[in-house]
This record gives structure tokens, C-alpha cells and sequence, in this order.
């Protein structure tokens, strides 16, 4: 019995597909530049390790991240801005790049005041006279 569908012929498996990555739109990256911090659970340790990176652009569902030193990283973590004090945003690692750079995935698309604090707190000279607004909620 054989229930495998030959490779030319499609199937109703074929039209699935997943809200997350086919179906939701791609925001625009923006240019930024804030210390950041990833944070994982290392292969057989209860607790979580944290390494340094650099946060390069930012957009409401993915950033692209430097990494200070070489070391593999996990499939997922959590990401940390702590000058905009953002704490566990949960990541996916979608790309690595040779020159120490990686993108990620959000898990849950940011808000526009998450997203504003980063672009306040950043170094970045195209942010340079960005102010918080404390009025708004």
C-alpha cells in the first residue's frame, strides 16, 4: 500500500500554509544600534546563559543582530534591550551570516512604544532627536 503522492503530482497537503511566515506581511527594517543581550538554555544545563550582541535593525516582527564573539548559536531565545528596558522578547533564528550577524524572528510582533523606546535609546545618528512621549499609554 503505498500512500506517498508522486513528486509532479500536488495533493491537498500541498496548499497548506502557516499564518506566521507565509501569510503575514514583512514590515520594513530600520536602522538602529542598541546594546543587546540574548539569553538560551545551553545543551544540558538547567539555566539560562547570556552572550552580548548588538541590535543593527530593528522592525516590529524581525531585527538583524551582531554578535561580539564566535560561538553556534540556539535555534531559539529570548532577546533583551536593556537601555529601552525590554526584557524577553522570544526569538527564532531564521539566517547566520559570515560576518557575525544573524536574523531573527520575533515570536510576537513588537508595539509601536516597544519599537519607539529602542529608537529613542539607540546610538544611531538617524535617531538622534528622537524623544519618549510619557503621555502616551
Amino acid at each position: 500500500m503505498e500512500s506517498q503522492t508522486p513528486i509532479g503530482k500536488r495533493s491537498y497537503l500541498s496548499k497548506e500554509e502557516s499564518f506566521m511566515y507565509d501569510r503575514e506581511k514583512r514590515f520594513p527594517m530600520e536602522e538602529t544600534m542598541n546594546a543587546a543581550r540574548i539569553e538560551f538554555a545551553e545543551k544540558g544545563v538547567t539555566n539560562l546563559a547570556a552572550r552580548r550582541c548588538d541590535l543593527i535593525q530593528v522592525s516590529k516582527s524581525s531585527a538583524l543582530i551582531a554578535i561580539n564573539i564566535q560561538f553556534s548559536l540556539p535555534r531559539q531565545f529570548y532577546l533583551d534591550v536593556p537601555d529601552a528596558r525590554i526584557a524577553r522578547i522570544g526569538c527564532v533564528l531564521m539566517k547566520t551570516f559570515a560576518n557575525n550577524t544573524a536574523e531573527v524572528r520575533f515570536l510576537s510582533l513588537l508595539n509601536d512604544k516597544d519599537l519607539d523606546k529602542i529608537f529613542v535609546y539607540s546610538t544611531h545618528p538617524k535617531h538622534r532627536n528622537r524623544v519618549l512621549d510619557i503621555r502616551a499609554r
